[in-house]
């Protein structure tokens, strides 16, 4: 029994973003998807009063984005991750200066992800929307150690210049507090509760 079967969903998936990350959690349970990048711009702030708030507003408006471009009878995933360190978000980076000094302010602290996810039904309109947060704590880091990994261009399109899911990103985490997947994009467990909730209701 694939995952789609095991809660009864058997609408197309639509995924409103063109993270790779994304894409192969949710193909290796089973789904197929329909990818329809986003074209919502969140407004990039340093600081939120309410980062639970901020992702999940961050995801309705990328879902909704692309419920505008579609008419199927659907189901429409959309996501919004960041990380905060000691009450700053950390983007993405714009250069390799940006994210040396990211992975620098990372080391040797610990740091929260928040992902948001919404759910919207294009046929009835129903929308579910939910959060995750996990604390992750890095190691003291080696200067050689950053830039190596800066090297390889993995952290240049990651949200706190790191994915805990490449090799060299997982050996700067020491400790994790929380879902793992969540790190990666993608709360799992989260996403397959709302998707049985989206099912039911």
């Amino acid at each position: 029994m694939t995952f789609p079967e095991l809660i009864g969903i058997n609408k197309k998936i639509v995924l409103a973003s063109k993270s790779p990350r994304r894409k192969k959690l949710l193909e290796n349970l089973g789904f197929e998807l329909e990818i329809i990048n986003s074209n919502y711009k969140e407004e990039k702030v340093d600081n939120h009063k309410d980062y639970p708030q901020y992702v999940i507003f961050n995801a309705e408006q990328k879902g909704l984005s692309v419920q505008k471009k579609i008419s199927d009878d659907c189901i429409i995933i959309s996501a919004d991750t960041i990380v905060v360190l000691n009450d700053e978000i950390l983007h993405k980076p714009k250069d390799t200066e940006e994210a040396f000094l990211i992975l620098k302010k990372l080391s040797g602290n610990t740091h929260q992800v928040y992902t948001g996810i919404c759910l919207i039904d294009n046929k009835t309109q129903k929308i579910i929307k939910d959060y995750k947060q996990t604390n992750v704590s890095f190691r003291e880091l080696e200067d050689n150690e950053i830039w190596q990994y800066i090297n390889t261009g993995s952290p240049m399109d990651k949200a706190g210049a790191y994915g805990i899911q490449d090799d060299f990103g997982a050996i700067f985490v020491n400790k994790i507090e929380g879902c793992y997947y969540n790190i990666v994009g993608l709360p799992l467990e989260l996403l397959y509760n709302m998707l049985k909730k989206m099912n039911t209701i």
